[in-house]
């Protein structure tokens, strides 16, 4: 939810414990565990556990059908020009926030302004690049880089792509022609803010994301508590499609293992990802209540490219060829996951298996003349966070690097996927960065331009190669899907050449669910499917 994100959209498996003490067992209430999101604002919202919980709370314009292909949900329709440049959007009416304030058009424009804004730091902001006007609300610190020194205002506050034709329409213009915009639109960062949200123009009000206000079939009850729960009930009289269930607590774990104990008792009806040392006996303790289904994560290691070490790719290389990903997959996750030798999933039109080629095959002799060669360091550490339950691998990874490369190798812990993305947003010092990705939209796309785009919302590792920037924005504007795709295809294999990451694995759902609960999905975007699931009786 983007993470990506979904986001950034991206994937924090998280997990650890406070929060209620479950839902009563007659109630028409469930508990459904997360991880710490680190935003609620949805322009800045760019990981997968702020976008679940999002999702109970707003209602997208667009969703996307079993062919993955954008429907209107809160829209009526939309509609393109014949250049894909111009997109007309009519709401559907009736549509109401939560506080009783009706959803207009105004609604979406003064998000999303808001969201491209740049001297609001909002994670997302890149995905409102397209709509004109975007680069004249950005601006640069006067030598080009960070520093304490004040950044120049921005040419303008509003998107001139935006415009209100009546309360229940607007258009948005695009800088150039992009026939996949609809299904960027059911992203996290375009969901529509109140007035409430709003202190004065632009500038969100003090409190607003620790009781935020959507338009979607469930609000807030209470406020957002911090490393423990966020609770929210069924709105009233919701003029969309409604919900089964009256209410959940979205439970807040730092520890899978501590969430996979409530499971088995009880107290948490929804854990969508088991952790890896409960893969073994989840069948027995879960019975046919242990599930599989198919998601979009892909899982891999950022190097930080601004740093000296990192910049000669031969190091880059080698590490990645020192990874023997089947065995990781075969002995820590069991098979529940495959090794990734792509830098896209396989569920986007446009996937190729291996298009890594040889520097995504396990190859330690090779591995180690590349890496001597290149003068590597002599220690590298990969950072990763705790309320994940990555450790396990993470340890596995770097036993297998010490082997085949002769370095040390050690793991580096952040208490919550929050934390890392808080230090690697400011270029700390934490070595090799473990990330992952859901994707936003299903579009080959997601999984280039947001992740390694020179201004990508979430290429933390600082990598930039204008050919792959032009051929992404080439497919982008390409008149076909073949044409776009090729375009993209191309993109990719300019980063199997420079390897700013290494692809490591690619997942599927393996979740479980307790006895009180029944139609139990979870999606491509690992977000549990809040209206199909119910109480059991």
């Amino acid at each position: 939810m983007a993470v990506g994100a979904t986001a950034i959209a991206l994937l924090a498996a998280g997990c650890g414990g406070g929060g209620s003490e479950g839902s009563d067992t007659t109630s028409n209430t469930v508990v459904i565990g997360i991880g710490e999101p680190q935003h609620l604002i949805p322009s800045n919202a760019t990981e997968s556990n702020g976008a679940e919980v999002l999702a109970s709370l707003f209602y997208p314009l667009v969703d996307f059908d079993a062919q993955n292909q954008p429907v209107p949900v809160a829209a009526e329709s939309i509609t393109p020009d014949a250049k894909n440049t111009v997109w007309t959007i009519k709401l559907k009416s009736g549509f109401t926030f939560s506080n009783g304030e009706p959803v207009t058009s105004d609604n979406y424009i003064n998000a999303w302004n808001y969201g491209a804004y740049g001297p609001n730091g909002q994670g997302a902001s890149y995905f409102f690049e397209r709509i004109k006007g975007y680069a004249d609300l950005q601006s640069k610190d006067p030598d080009g880089e960070e520093g304490p020194q004040k950044a120049p205002e921005p040419k303008a506050k509003k998107l001139t792509g935006l415009e209100k034709v009546d309360d229940t329409t607007f258009k948005v213009t695009l800088s150039a022609p992009f026939a996949g915009w609809q299904s960027v639109m059911g992203y996290t960062a375009f969901y529509p803010l109140p007035k409430a949200a709003f202190s004065s123009d632009g500038v969100i009000a003090d409190g607003f994301e620790d009781a935020i206000i959507g338009n979607g079939p469930f609000k807030l009850k209470g406020k957002w508590e911090h490393d423990s729960q966020i609770v929210v009930e069924k709105v009233a009289d919701f003029k969309g499609t409604v919900p089964k269930v009256d209410g959940i607590t979205w439970k807040i774990y730092q520890d899978q293992q501590a969430e996979y104990a409530d499971l088995i008792s009880g107290t948490v009806d929804v854990q969508t990802t088991i952790p890896i040392e409960s893969l073994a006996k989840a069948s027995a303790d879960l019975g046919d209540r242990f599930k599989k289904s198919p998601n979009s994560v892909f899982q891999f290691v950022g190097f930080p490219t601004f740093q000296k070490e990192f910049q000669n790719v031969d190091v880059r290389r080698a590490i990645s060829m020192a990874i023997n990903r089947q065995e990781i997959t075969d002995q820590i996750f069991l098979g529940s996951q495959s090794p990734a030798t792509s830098f896209v999933s396989p569920v986007v039109a446009g996937y190729r298996p291996n298009s890594c080629g040889a520097n995504c095959e396990y190859n330690p002799t090779e591995a180690k003349k590349l890496y001597e060669a290149a003068k590597g360091p002599k220690e590298i550490k990969i950072t990763y966070n705790v309320d994940g339950n990555h450790k396990a691998w993470v340890d596995a990874t770097c036993n297998q690097i010490k082997a085949s490369l002769g370095i040390n190798c050690v793991g580096g812990e952040e208490p919550k996927f929050a934390d890392l993305l808080t230090k690697v947003e400011k270029k700390q010092p934490v070595g090799l960065i473990r990330l992952g990705w859901i994707m936003d939209y299903p579009l080959m796309e997601n999984y280039l331009g947001p992740l390694y785009s020179t201004d990508g919302s979430s290429n933390y590792y600082g990598y930039s190669n204008p050919t792959f920037d032009n051929l992404v924005k080439e497919g982008s504007e390409a008149a076909t899907t073949e044409q776009a795709i090729a375009k993209w295809q191309a993109a990719e294999d300019i980063l199997a050449k420079d390897m700013p990451v290494i692809p490591l694995r690619v997942g599927q759902n393996v979740f479980g669910y307790s006895t009180k609960v029944n139609n139990v999905n979870v999606d491509l975007f690992q977000r549990v499917d809040i209206y199909k699931i119910e109480v059991v009786g």
